[in-house]
């Protein structure tokens, strides 16, 4: 028969390995617990940022909580978003697409020669130049899913075949403001002000918010948006599964296109000229790969949302507006976005190290 002393003994032990296991437990869970909301929530860790910048500037600059700044800086990352919006479907099919600049270069180009060489009426030719652009995206896609390419060199092919055809075919040649107002005025409708006291908000700026709404409830509630996570998660399981991963990446090209063709109207009525030489045809290609690496969405496909690649965009536009603001040079902008896109990606590869 065991002692009292023994039995004492036992009791301390089990209760030490009782609170071991105890304290293992619970740091399991922390570890997994925020694994999974990063997970499950990409646009946590944007969301903070914004959150943190906004405050860090506004100490900096009162003037940074005016209502008139932060309505400044939702119209300057319009085209951003609506192109980061393009970008953000086609990495999420673990894809990429360098074209979506010179598509909207192309198709402003477009719009304005279709009216103004050809006397087409301005919404004709908005609904051609919508139309251009989704075909453009559509032989991408082609290119990708049927020919098996890889995304980066196909588009990195079209983006310059697209930038060398738009200035080829236009000449080289402008269309000015006052001819497209005069003549035109559908082409600029989205550069319309309202006014909300001492807000100035274009109608450029609702549209962008409205397809934000819109794609993310398509890709987070319909059967279309959970085959484009399925794709980039695994596109081998997804075909298993019986999702048609040609005709989903062929699709996605395709819209991809076609909300660039909206950036490019959208650019139209900001600027209120057409250029073939808009710097978005260069830069937009890199702007909308900055707001969905710094929103959260994963380069390697199946992660992340709209509405992080939103956050990321706004992002941009608070540290370039806040820094200036401010007084500081402006290649702080870059040395801070440059950081925030390595450190994006750190999060990104630690949350794929701690569910493998």
């Amino acid at each position: 028969m065991p002692t009292d002393a023994e039995h004492f003994e036992t009791s301390v032990k089990e209760r030490r390995e009782e609170k071991f296991a105890e304290f293992e437990d619970d740091h399991r869970g922390f570890v997994n617990t925020l694994h999974n909301l990063l997970h499950k929530y990409p646009f946590l860790v944007p969301l903070v940022v914004i959150i943190v910048a906004v405050i860090v500037f506004g100490l900096l600059n009162p003037n940074f909580y005016r209502v008139h700044t932060l309505s400044t800086i939702l119209q300057q990352i319009g085209i951003v978003g609506i192109l980061g919006a393009a970008q953000a479907i086609v990495i999420l099919t673990a894809g990429i697409d360098l074209s979506v600049g010179a598509i909207a270069v192309f198709t402003m180009v477009l719009m304005g020669q279709f009216s103004f060489r050809y006397g087409i009426p301005a919404e004709m030719s908005v609904m051609l130049g919508l139309l251009a652009a989704s075909l453009m995206g559509f032989i991408n896609g082609n290119l990708v899913a049927r020919l098996k390419l890889p995304p980066f060199i196909v588009t990195l092919g079209t983006w310059q075949i697209i930038l060398a055809a738009n200035y080829i075919y236009s000449r080289n040649e402008t269309v000015r403001s006052q001819d497209i107002e005069r003549d035109a005025p559908a082409l600029q409708f989205w550069g319309e002000i309202i006014r909300f006291g001492d807000a100035r908000v274009t109608y450029g700026v609702l549209f962008f918010l409205a397809i934000v709404l819109v794609m993310a409830y398509v890709l987070r509630h319909t059967a279309w948006g959970r085959h484009v996570y399925a794709v980039g998660d695994d596109a081998e399981a997804a075909e298993l599964a019986g999702v048609n991963t040609k005709r989903t990446l062929i699709q996605v090209y395709t819209l991809a296109g076609f909300l660039c063709g909206l950036a490019a109207w959208v650019a139209i009525g900001r600027f209120g000229a057409i250029s073939p030489g808009a710097s978005t045809g260069m830069q937009g290609n890199i702007q909308s790969i900055t707001a969905v690496v710094i929103g959260g969405i994963s380069l390697f496909g199946g992660r992340g949302s709209i509405i992080g690649m939103f956050l990321g965009a706004l992002i941009v536009g608070v540290f370039e507006m806040g820094l200036r603001m401010a007084g500081a040079d402006a290649q702080w902008t870059f040395l801070l976005i440059g950081a925030l896109i390595i450190g994006a990606v750190t999060v990104d590869q630690w949350i794929r190290k701690v569910s493998s």
